[in-house]
């Protein structure tokens, strides 16, 4: 039996899923990185050099085929799953207004967000629960599910991607409810504006949106202040809550005058 806990970051080689595993991986998990694109080596290293290991483990959550191989290698290899975080997602290949929206875009963008993100914690549940029976010592196991700010605002020129994390938001809850009884909680992190590739190419227009104050917090907020918020949960920060939202978002969420 593995004895060091095992964490699975999806979409983890870059941005706001590396900035998650870099904290992981400094509270002593072990962490497994996954994400569609060839193995990173550079971010397999950078897990690596901060706690007691990591792998690299390529899956595209899309793709039942890929998220059943994904969960046989960690059963097989690690015996064991302490924390899935369910990062990895895409927003459409073109912004477009929803009375354009094609459905090629809708089931790509649902199929990986929603769809995959759903069956990435039926299948890390369904291991969770074996584990319980095996006695392992401290075993807590978790889920967290990384949402958006675009789980509840409206984004008209991309609404296939705010449709797809509002549906995260009701997956979390699900889950939540239907894993109580055996003790692993669910949670939801929803980022705000968050200084990553996906949002390089609307850096002016949000630099002007900060400036003018959309978020009380005026900065961008970083990988890592989204890592911190689920190294907290994976600490056992919140044990009499399960379902919980955060706002990682600068204040965001506030509704203010």
């Amino acid at each position: 039996m593995f004895e060091t806990p095992v964490a699975l970051v999806t979409g983890a080689s870059r941005g706001i899923g590396l900035g998650i595993a870099k904290e992981l991986a400094s509270a002593g998990f072990f962490v497994i990185l996954s994400a569609t694109r060839p193995a990173a080596e550079d971010a397999l290293a950078a897990v690596r050099s901060l706690g007691p290991g990591a792998d690299y483990i390529p899956a595209n959550i899309g793709e039942a085929a890929d998220r059943e191989a994904l969960f046989a290698m960690i059963s097989e290899r690690y015996g064991r799953l302490d924390l899935l975080v369910n990062n990895a997602g895409v927003a459409p290949t073109e912004r477009r207004d929803i009375l354009t929206t094609t459905e090629e875009s809708f089931d790509r963008v649902l199929g990986i967000n929603l769809r995959g993100t759903f069956f990435m914690c039926q299948l890390a549940a369904n291991l969770m629960i074996s584990c319980l029976d095996k006695n392992i010592a401290g075993y807590t196991p978790r889920i967290v599910n990384i949402s958006s700010m675009s789980a509840y605002t409206s984004s008209t020129n991309r609404g296939e991607y705010c449709i797809s994390k509002a549906g995260i938001s009701m997956t979390t809850a699900l889950f939540a409810d239907r894993l109580a009884e055996y003790g692993i909680c669910v949670y939801e992190i929803r980022p705000g504006i968050i200084a990553t590739d996906m949002t390089s190419g609307v850096m002016e227009k949000y630099d002007r949106l900060i400036a003018d104050g959309v978020t009380p917090i005026r900065r961008w907020g970083t990988p890592e202040d989204i890592g911190r918020a689920v190294r907290a949960i994976a600490e056992g920060a919140f044990p009499f809550s399960t379902g919980e939202v955060f706002n990682i978002d600068g204040g965001f969420h506030l509704r203010r005058l």
